[in-house]
């Protein structure tokens, strides 16, 4: 089962396009699968907190691009050990287990307050503690089979973000089967941080791909950093087009992780009712950082086109794109529609 969420089809990169999104690196740890495009360009290629990670740093010498992605690929294996549910040694699987954290990460406070914040503004359409519906769902998929309404009944009443108590030094679950994911958030803060760390090394004009996309400044030649979102019925098209303009882009969809060939069951559950949202087959948003997008992007999914509209309102240089179920899109003035054939 793929537990990626997300992938964008096309990058427009404008000669280096289709190799920078090839296909994702060799099994090996963080750091491997480098290859130049160009020689003012660098591209390294990985895995990472279950999603293909590339890199490509342009317009600076090569040793100094290597060591700038040397810096952002180890931002990206700290957020890992740290909040991995694939580790039992990280501080996640830690919390899940002992249902108490001490001194927890300075990384894992940040997310765990973004957490927090998104889901008062939400209402609780974005909840971390929904991990007990994913873990029945992947369960009862093993057995070929999609849960009983009693056993979603059950999960569902373990699921409740404000069981969650967060401090300086600590990190606690008040109720005993709560179980947390930030499988909605994590990916965007690790792309954020390696952001972060190639600016520190002064790199100037960089796209990243840590599950969300992300950029530093624009393209050598001045323009914008245009991505092209994959369309969530048509594999080898993409939906629309995206200028990031210093902003992140993150996308939520029915079908990347799926337990019904309809697509009506799938990895991203509303907390409210426990199953799995029914209006939308998939949602963009470009915000100002990848913490923000990948959170946002989430929660449209389960509030659904108007509730969606009605908050992307109220944030500041935000834009959504939502599919419909049937097909149909709505976007906000930062999305231009551009259904296309991938070429590369």
């Amino acid at each position: 089962m793929s537990l990626s969420r997300r992938r964008l089809l096309q990058l427009s990169l404008g000669s280096v396009a289709a190799l920078w999104m090839g296909g994702h690196a060799s099994n090996g740890s963080l750091g491997e699968g480098k290859c130049s495009l160009a020689d003012d360009s660098v591209t390294r290629k990985s895995w990472a907190l279950g999603s293909d990670v590339s890199m490509t740093v342009m317009g600076m010498p090569r040793d100094r691009a290597e060591q700038a992605l040397d810096a952002a690929f180890a931002e990206l294996e700290l957020v890992e050990q740290v909040m991995s549910l694939y580790r039992p040694d990280s501080q996640l699987c830690r919390l899940n287990r002992d249902r108490v954290l001490d001194e927890p990460h300075p990384y894992l406070i940040e997310v765990f307050t973004t957490a927090t914040e998104t889901a008062q503004r939400s209402d609780g359409a974005f909840d971390i503690t929904v991990q007990p519906l994913w873990e029945l769902f992947a369960a009862c998929q093993k057995q070929s089979r999609l849960p009983t309404d009693a056993e979603i009944a059950d999960a569902r009443a373990c699921v409740d973000w404000r069981a969650i108590e967060v401090s300086e030094n600590r990190i606690r679950l008040r109720a005993p089967a709560t179980a947390i994911t930030l499988n909605g958030i994590a990916q965007g803060f690790a792309a954020d941080r390696a952001i972060a760390a190639l600016r520190h090394h002064g790199v100037e004009h960089a796209l990243v791909n840590a599950g969300e996309v992300g950029c530093v400044g624009q393209k050598p030649n001045g323009s914008d950093w245009t991505v092209g979102v994959q369309h969530p019925r048509k594999p080898d098209a993409y939906v629309s087009l995206a200028e990031l303009r210093g902003r992140s882009l993150a996308t939520s969809g029915d079908y990347e992780t799926t337990f019904s060939a309809d697509f009506s069951k799938h990895h991203i559950f509303d907390p409210r009712t426990g199953e799995s949202p029914s209006e939308l087959a998939s949602v963009s948003i470009a915000a100002p950082t990848a913490m923000q997008a990948d959170a946002l992007s989430t929660t449209a999914m389960v509030l659904g086109p108007a509730r969606t509209l009605t908050l992307i309102e109220t944030l500041a240089d935000v834009d959504a794109l939502l599919v419909l179920k049937d097909g149909r899109t709505i976007h906000t003035q930062g999305f231009r529609h551009a259904e296309k054939r991938h070429n590369g």
